[in-house]
């Protein structure tokens, strides 16, 4: 988490000509019972603070040495950029529950310690005073070779949580799925663009213009442009903000 300046607006105040600016180090919404802050780690990790809560998510890549200790980790995937156990160990409060897909369970085995949550694609749960729903994340053409996906369907979770009445979604790796475009009243989307593992960033604003949320967040765009992500959602009302990932 490297020294940057904070840009803080609230949900539906600012204009969207500041978001053409440099990428902030964090953002903060309002909500009931205090601001919901979210600062960016790297590629998909993210810090989420509300009303004294800590919520980590995929905390996996990058600098966690002023990150603050998790009353809740998130992990979406599998593959080594969403999963880490040494630093889930290093951000977790002694005894902070971990929700996570069973497949990322089988793989960490006793790595990462109770209580550990498993959701399935579907289920909904409240963990830690968080309500959680796991929101499918696939790939529908991208894989390694002809016939195969780089992440198949029910193997990992994007994770859709209410914060102070707001609805937050974190996509993590996928396509523009049917179960993304059936999301509503989503009010933040982290929405990934990397290729050749998700969408481009011009698939991407497709996707959102499917669903709507009222701002959206790139990230996991390592090699990509989210500022062409934000001109190809221009004239839409869905709010761009760009966080400082890399």
């Amino acid at each position: 988490m490297r020294g940057r300046t904070v840009l803080i607006i609230g949900l539906a105040l600012a204009p969207a000509a500041l978001y053409a600016q440099a990428p902030a180090a964090s953002t903060t919404f309002a909500a009931t019972g205090g601001d919901i802050t979210i600062t960016p780690i790297q590629h998909a990790s993210v810090q989420i603070e509300q009303a004294g809560r800590v919520i980590q998510v995929d905390p996996a890549q990058g600098d966690f040495s002023a990150a603050k200790k998790a009353d809740l980790v998130l992990v979406t995937d599998v593959h080594g950029d969403h999963l880490n156990p040494d630093l889930i160990a290093q951000v977790r409060k002694p005894g902070a529950p971990v929700v996570m897909p069973a497949a990322a369970q089988a793989q960490v085995g006793g790595r990462v310690p109770p209580p550990v949550e498993v959701l399935a694609n579907g289920e909904s749960r409240t963990v830690a005073g968080v309500r959680i729903e796991a929101v499918p994340m696939y790939n529908l053409q991208r894989g390694p070779s002809a016939g195969q996906l780089f992440h198949t369907k029910g193997r990992g979770n994007g994770y859709l949580l209410t914060l102070g009445g707001v609805r937050l979604y974190v996509a993590g790796d996928t396509e523009c799925t049917p179960e993304m475009k059936a999301l509503t009243a989503v009010d933040v989307a982290f929405i990934p663009m990397n290729l050749p593992y998700t969408m481009t960033p011009a698939e991407a604003a497709a996707c959102v213009r499917a669903f709507m949320p009222k701002v959206v967040i790139p990230y996991h765009y390592q090699g990509q442009s989210p500022e062409e992500f934000q001109a190809a959602l221009k004239g839409s009302s869905v709010e761009v903000r760009l966080l400082d990932w890399y």
